[in-house]
């Protein structure tokens, strides 16, 4: 059984940086695609951030420049490094693997970005 544990959200202001953090157990952790997703509410769940075993990342068109995803395999945990962020980055985020796993979802940790 896989879980997965998100954190580092929190209220921060337009601009401001966050550093998001997701540990997972399992040792299937080291071998699949690794995603941050989103949802705002009223919102779909979307994915934002990709990375690979091997460390090729692909961000959605909105984060691109902005965020970077990184992963560590021998702890397994992902990162998501956020910068300028915009109050439409508010949402609750997810870590979860690329395609997602319904069965997988963790809690999420909220990130409100207002003045």
């Amino acid at each position: 059984q896989v879980q997965l544990v998100e954190s580092g959200g929190g209220l921060v202001q337009p601009g401001g940086s966050l550093r998001l953090s997701c540990t997972a157990s399992g040792s299937i952790f080291s071998i699949n695609p690794m995603g941050w997703y989103r949802q705002a509410p009223g919102k779909q769940r979307e994915l934002v951030a990709e990375v690979t075993r091997g460390g090729f990342r692909n961000y959605a068109d909105s984060v691109k420049g902005r965020f970077t995803i990184s992963r560590d395999n021998a702890k397994n945990t992902v990162y998501l490094q956020m910068n300028s962020l915009k109050p439409e980055d508010t949402a609750v985020y997810y870590c979860n693997f690329v395609p997602k796993n319904d069965d997988y979802w963790g809690q999420g940790t909220q990130v409100t970005v207002s003045s």
